[in-house]
Parts: C-alpha cells; sequence; structure tokens
C-alpha cells in the first residue's frame, strides 16, 4: 500500500550540511525521525526507527523520548511501538490554511465537484511528484483517494503531465530522468520518450488525460496551476471510472469545466 499512497520525494533528507553554519543538525536528525513513518506500515520499534533515520539507537532514543513528550509520535495502543503523534495534524492544518493556492481553490473546486460529481483532488507540485492538499470524494470512495498528503509520481498521472508540461522541454526531461520509473498497473507507461510525447500533446491541449495507467479503470484528467511567470503550483485532478465513461465523453464533459477552474483559481 505505501507505494500508491507515497511518491519518492525529489531529494531524500540530508543533515550533514557541512558547508551550512546556520543549520541545526539536531533538528535536522528530528525530522529524520519523523519521515522513517513514511514507508512503515505499522508501528516502529525503537531499532526500526534508528534504522530508518541512519542513526544510532542512542540518539534515536533520545529523540524519540522528547518527540514523544511534545506529542509529536505516540505509543501505539499494543504498546508494541511508535506511531506519529496527532500534533502533526496542526502543521498540516497550518499548510492547507496558509497557503494561497488552496485557499484560492477550495471555493472552485467545490463548485466543480457539485457540476462534475466525480472526484476532485488539488496537488501541490514536488518536481518529481504531486502531494494532495484538496480531495472531494466521488460516490466511489477508497481509502488512498481520501488522503490529504497523499502523493504520486508526475510520470503517470494527469495532474503530473499537465504540470510537466508548463516546463520547458528539456527541464521536464530531467525530472524524468531523476525519476524511479515503475508500473503501477499493466498499462502504465514506464518508457521515457513516450511520457514525453504525453506531456508535448498535454501543452498543446492545455490538459493531460490518462487511462488505466496509475489506477486501474480509471480515467483521470488534470490541468495544471501556474504562477504569474507560468511557473507549475499544483494541479487540479478529475477522477472518474472507465465503466461509466468512455474516454471522449469524459474528455468532453471533464476538460472545459477544469480549465475554466484552473483560470479562475490564477486569476484569484
Amino acid at each position: 500500500m505505501s507505494s500508491i499512497l507515497r511518491a519518492d520525494p525529489p531529494q531524500p533528507l540530508d543533515i550533514q550540511a557541512e558547508d551550512d553554519r546556520l543549520f541545526v543538525r539536531a533538528a535536522g536528525r528530528a525530522m529524520q525521525v519523523l519521515s522513517a513513518f513514511h514507508k512503515a506500515t505499522g508501528p516502529l520499534s525503537l531499532s526500526n526507527i534508528a534504522a530508518e533515520a541512519q542513526i544510532d539507537r542512542s540518539a534515536a532514543q533520545r529523540l524519540v523520548h522528547t518527540l514523544t513528550r511534545l506529542g509529536y509520535i505516540r505509543r501505539s495502543a499494543d504498546d508494541r511501538g511508535y506511531l506519529p503523534g496527532i500534533r502533526l495534524l496542526d502543521h498540516t492544518l497550518d499548510l492547507l490554511r496558509l497557503d494561497p493556492i488552496v485557499q484560492k481553490a477550495t471555493p472552485v473546486l467545490l463548485e466543480l465537484r457539485k457540476s462534475l460529481r466525480e472526484r476532485v483532488d488539488l496537488s501541490l507540485y514536488d518536481e518529481t511528484r504531486l502531494i494532495y492538499a484538496l480531495r472531494m470524494q466521488s460516490k466511489r470512495e477508497t481509502f488512498y483517494a481520501s488522503l490529504v498528503g497523499h502523493s504520486v509520481p508526475t510520470y503517470c498521472t494527469a495532474g503530473g503531465r499537465a504540470v510537466l508540461s508548463q516546463l520547458p522541454r528539456a527541464e521536464a526531461r530531467a525530472i524524468l530522468d531523476r525519476a524511479p520509473m515503475h508500473a503501477f498497473t499493466t498499462k502504465t507507461e514506464t518508457d521515457a520518450a513516450a511520457v514525453m510525447r504525453a506531456i508535448d500533446e498535454a501543452r498543446e491541449q492545455g490538459f493531460a488525460v490518462i487511462c488505466d495507467e496509475f489506477v486501474q479503470g480509471e480515467i483521470a484528467l488534470g490541468v495544471a496551476i501556474t504562477d504569474r511567470d507560468g511557473a507549475p503550483l499544483s494541479a487540479i485532478h478529475i477522477g472518474g471510472s472507465l465503466a461509466e465513461w468512455t474516454p471522449e465523453a469524459f474528455t468532453a464533459k471533464v476538460a472545459p469545466l477544469t480549465i475554466e477552474a484552473a483560470r479562475a483559481i490564477m486569476a484569484g
């Protein structure tokens, strides 16, 4: 489940920073401890956390104790390990309520959801991946599709190809070259040249469409949201079922409304 819930970030945490005198390594190690849960499927032991954070067990013990005292880590109900603490959700709320794109997009996407009656999402651009900040569900709800913070690769998602289409072609290709490409379904395109052709098509159309590439049986359409200089900031994703839509009908219905919504957000 972890592979569909979280795409790898473009750069791993680096707490060495030998040439940065302002860098606080203790704070960096604390973030490494919190990041140890990224690929967890359940509670982690102290040894698990030390291994994932790439620090010694003694340092892990002190950091886990400190973060537990502060509410950022908690013991699991069965007392067999550690889980993230609920105080992390305070910081999630801060990001969502203060991010200008999320502020502008929320009322627009609520109206779009009423018009389309399909799943509507907003994701934030992070080079090789997109991180979902708003999730507005349709009648087909799944666990992974309801989580804010769920991240997906840019190479095989509609929103991802839409944002990459707003970059200079060489920059988009460089991002693909850095991204680990693997198949989520039998239809996932993992050839960089073929993905670039899809990105070129998205650049011409103003949107990207994928069928069966990330989720079997799903069609998704993505439109990029950019800043005033045209650099991608985020994307709107609309997801539908191929059991209910043909690709042509879905695109004809969804594309104009989604493009209009993106323009409204950028003009806000």
